[in-house]
């Protein structure tokens, strides 16, 4: 039983992690609207080098891409505590129903991942190159990664 209460902790926890996220990007929005323009922009790219058409100075697309960044870290956070409340009603259930029951959490942990693994390692870092100016914010993506891996696996453990 402690087994099946460490993974609920984990997997609400890690839902609150992605809701804060999320709700200080709505909170804060021009902080991180102005990283995600910045990255966009590709500002800190050396003027000539063979990367610079990939660009993207609209202001518009920069709104944008960061307004799906946001619906997708809700969406993941939303997926992820109703699999943690789904797991906690069946905390006591047999281990076909409690792991029956951990799909929501999976998919939004999956798209958590998704999310900073596409979005922030390989379209912003390294499409945008945002290691050029912003190696710490890789390095934070990475993290946040690497608890939502860890997470998930942990969750995805057959429960007998």
């Amino acid at each position: 039983m402690l087994i099946r209460y460490s993974k609920i902790l984990l997997t609400a926890a890690l839902g609150a992690l992605i809701l804060l996220v999320a709700i200080n990007n709505v909170t804060d929005y021009a902080t991180n609207y102005q990283f995600v323009s910045h990255v966009m922009s590709m500002d800190q790219v050396p003027t000539g080098s063979p990367l610079e058409w990939r660009a993207v100075t609209s202001v518009t697309l920069h709104r944008l891409f960061y307004a799906f960044i946001i619906a997708v870290e809700f969406s993941a956070a939303a997926l992820v505590l109703a699999g943690a409340w789904r797991l906690l009603l069946r905390r006591k259930a047999e281990a076909a129903r409690f792991n029956a029951a951990k799909d929501v959490a999976i998919a939004g942990l999956a798209l958590a991942v998704g999310l900073y693994l596409f979005g922030f390692m390989a379209v912003g870092g390294e499409w945008f190159q945002m290691w050029r100016s912003l190696p710490d914010a890789e390095q934070a993506a990475f993290r946040f990664i690497g608890c939502a891996a860890l997470v998930m696996l942990f969750l995805g453990q057959r429960d007998d």
